[in-house]
């Protein structure tokens, strides 16, 4: 159920879904559900560094109440919360798995992310692409959106 985003009000994430490169990513309507029902983010390749977006976009789930699990085999520690080394080491149930690792290197997370029990949505950031992997995962059933930005998605549908 949609209890935080009206069906008629999509039409801002419409237009990034419009402006990502993937056109088989999910409709509008599945990622609104998914953001409403979403609790729990693994982010693979989460950085240290305040500086860039995957040190940013996570920090801005996480201020929106959101429980950010940092996946980072190069750091301890990130927001507060002990880092994992792989996504294999998250024993807590997840939502999404949220990547930011170059295109060249997201296969294998996204391949990591569908073999997991828990069936998380599997989420390429902006500018990032597995096309074979993604297929592979959408086959079996996966949700995978690739090329979109989880800041930008999730300001569309709370302005």
């Amino acid at each position: 159920p949609l209890s935080s985003v009206p069906m008629d009000n999509l039409g801002p994430l419409r237009r990034l879904l419009a402006d990502s490169s993937d056109p088989d990513n999910p409709p509008a309507e599945q990622i609104a559900e998914l953001f409403d029902r979403l609790r729990r983010v693994a982010v693979v390749g989460m950085s240290r560094d305040v500086r860039k977006a995957a040190r940013r976009v996570p920090s801005y789930l996480a201020a929106k109440g959101y429980d950010v699990i940092p996946v980072n085999p190069y750091a301890d520690r990130v927001l507060g919360k002990a880092a994992r080394y792989r996504l294999a080491d998250v024993d807590e149930h997840i939502d999404m798995v949220l990547v930011f690792r170059p295109s060249m290197e997201a296969g294998k997370a996204l391949v990591e992310a569908a073999a997991r029990p828990d069936r998380p949505a599997i989420w390429l950031q902006e500018g990032i692409r597995a096309d074979a992997d993604a297929a592979a995962a959408r086959a079996q059933g996966r949700m995978v959106v690739q090329d979109l930005c989880a800041y930008k998605v999730h300001r569309s549908l709370n302005p």
